[in-house]
């Protein structure tokens, strides 16, 4: 009997759009194969089995459009007509929650290529810089700074990349990073499956990166944790920050552009 990877099978039996909306559906736990829950997107699965998808437990593209949602509305933002940059847009999770809520333009950042769903990259609304490491980004290509900064990186320390986000907004801009303890805290500290288990560690992590951001001309306005955990269970942190309105901003200083705030390397 023919067996198929379940990503691949809802996708072909009309039940989700995209193997990238599969795949979040599936990591959601949202999956049923004859009955019982099938939460890995690789699953091989008889062609005739009976699959059922419970609900509608993601209405983005990918789970990351529940992650910001969910730090949004804590912290009161609304993004009705607001030019936002989506640093590491990957799928487009984040994009598609902030176009569904009335942004204005989302410009979305990521070092790789190919990953944006087709309904975020067809979108009149949405610019892409793909093949383009945050790090190294130039905001003069965004014309004007923008209102909203998201980012939500990975194999990076978020202490790395707070000079460009911060010189991509106006004055008074607001900047939404998740900080992902597993890139803040050193190898050493991290568990099986590149979990980051310790809370103790975690909360170190966060503040880390706060210590920063206000080395960056940043304030910090609060930190959510997210609901939606990462892939392999790690804990995901939101951090609510807004650019001064009378900072000049630490990633445009230097006759080569490099960043003026501390300099930090990953742990």
């Amino acid at each position: 009997m023919a067996r198929t990877r379940i990503d691949i099978l809802l996708v072909e039996r009309g039940l989700a759009p995209t193997r990238q909306k599969a795949q979040a559906m599936l990591l959601a736990g949202a999956v049923l194969v004859d009955d019982r829950p099938v939460d890995k997107p690789g699953t091989l699965v008889s062609s005739e089995a009976a699959v059922r998808v419970r609900g509608n437990p993601i209405p983005y593209v990918s789970r990351g459009g529940l992650k910001l949602e969910h730090a949004l509305d804590r912290f009161g933002i609304d993004p009705t007509g607001l030019r936002v940059l989506d640093a590491g847009i990957s799928t487009g999770g984040f994009a598609d929650c902030l176009l569904q809520r009335g942004a204005a333009h989302i410009y979305g950042v990521d070092v790789g290529k190919a990953q944006v769903a087709w309904e975020i990259r067809q979108n009149p609304a949405v610019t892409l810089f793909e093949g383009t490491n945050v790090r190294e980004f130039d905001v003069a290509r965004l014309g004007d700074p923008v209102d909203l900064v998201v980012a939500d990186l990975s194999f990076i320390s978020l202490t790395l990349v707070l000079p460009v986000l911060h010189a991509a907004l106006r004055p008074d801009g607001i900047a939404l990073p998740m900080v992902k303890p597993q890139f803040e805290v050193g190898r050493e500290h991290i568990g099986r499956k590149g979990v980051v288990r310790d809370e103790t560690l975690r909360l170190a992590a966060v503040d880390k990166v706060v210590r920063a951001s206000l080395e960056c001309g940043f304030a910090h306005l609060g930190t959510t944790p997210s609901p939606v955990p990462g892939p392999e269970g790690n804990i995901e942190y939101f951090l609510h920050l807004r650019r001064a309105a009378t900072s000049a901003s630490p990633a445009v200083g230097g006759e080569r552009g490099e960043p003026t705030c501390p300099r930090r390397t990953s742990s």
